[in-house]
């Protein structure tokens, strides 16, 4: 048995007025244990992610009628909502994991020592991602699976995404000013990179808002554009984001840059072929539902390494206390000891 300790009501009135302050002065984490903390909100981002989509591809987007509750008189699914209500009540379950795995990388960033106040809010920012979310996932259900919503929704979870990666990333750096590794022209480059990455996660949220996936069985109102032509621009613009991935690994070779950029560029490549071989099987086999599963799942990697990419540019070192020299300590000692 653990002994829990007896708190007096000083202790419990600041307990209860600001909780973090109060767990972050009797604890201390270890390094590794804050950036796992922050992993897990980078790994349960792409898990909402896949289930939103499992939600979607099963047709069990309206499983839960109605929200917060499942229903107008019950809380939670009943069993005589079968499988649909189990499936969207589940996914509306993992958010709760979700805002678990936030909080504790907000406690755990509080905590450590130093405090790293901009950390805490690179944290708390993906709170109010996930409320936010959390909130437009009801409007999606009351709208009845508004394709527009939808995609917001999904964008929103992207957002989510990106600040899950820049926590997890600033947690494993210093506090310095950032240095650039590589010229202003190689860092454009990748910032063209970035922007067609978003075109290209956008402009497939409109493929799936034309698709023949609804997210439910009954008709549900779809974006009126020709799907194969949206299709075929999100072709397209994955072609330049290879192409551009290409180019800048070109490029990051011919300046001789350090290794880890070339690292995160060749990783990038390797996932954007894995996600354009998915993508043009499940568009030439009528979009079977688990390789759009799949190829969701891609999108978030596609993602993740877009964004490791730019932040492999630049490097934030740890500030290092300057500390004398031992020779010179001496030569300075020596003089007030004869003295």
């Amino acid at each position: 048995m653990v002994r829990v300790p007896k708190l007096t009501r000083a202790e419990v009135a600041q307990a209860l007025r600001n909780p973090l302050l109060y767990i972050a002065e009797r604890w201390t984490p270890e390094p590794r244990t804050v950036r796992r903390a922050a992993l897990s909100a980078v790994v349960m981002a792409v898990v909402i992610v896949v289930t939103g989509g499992a939600v979607r591809l099963t047709g069990s987007g309206l499983g839960c009628p109605t929200w917060p509750k499942c229903t107008d008189e019950s809380l939670t699914a009943t069993s005589a909502m079968g499988f649909h209500g189990a499936i969207e009540f589940g996914n509306r379950m993992l958010t709760y994991v979700l805002c678990a795995a936030v909080g504790w990388a907000i406690i755990a960033a509080r905590s450590a020592k130093p405090w790293r106040r901009g950390v805490t809010r690179l944290g708390w920012v993906q709170f109010w991602i996930v409320m936010g979310n959390a909130v437009l996932g009801g409007i999606v259900v009351l709208v009845g699976l508004n394709p527009y919503t939808v995609a917001a929704h999904f964008l929103l979870s992207t957002a989510l995404l990106t600040v899950a990666l820049m926590t997890w990333q600033r947690i494993r750096e210093g506090d310095e000013a950032p240095r650039p590794l590589v010229g202003k022209a190689v860092a454009q480059l990748a910032w063209l990179l970035a922007v067609a990455a978003g075109l290209l996660v956008a402009v497939g949220t409109v493929v799936t808002g034309a698709g023949r996936h609804a997210g439910d069985s009954s008709d549900v109102h779809r974006i009126p554009v020709d799907w194969k032509m949206v299709a075929q621009l999100h072709a397209d613009l994955a072609w330049v984001v290879v192409a551009l991935t290409v180019a800048l690994w070109f490029v990051l070779k011919a300046v001789d840059a350090p290794i880890g950029p070339l690292h995160r560029t060749r990783e990038l490549f390797l996932i954007l072929l894995a996600q354009g071989v998915i993508g043009y099987v499940q568009y030439f086999t009528d979009t079977p539902e688990i390789l759009v599963g799949i190829h969701m799942f891609g999108s978030c990697l596609v993602w993740i390494g877009v964004v490791r990419v730019l932040l492999s540019l630049r490097e934030r070192p740890v500030a290092v206390a300057q500390v004398p020299e031992p020779e010179r300590a001496v030569e300075q000692a020596e003089p007030a000891a004869a003295g």
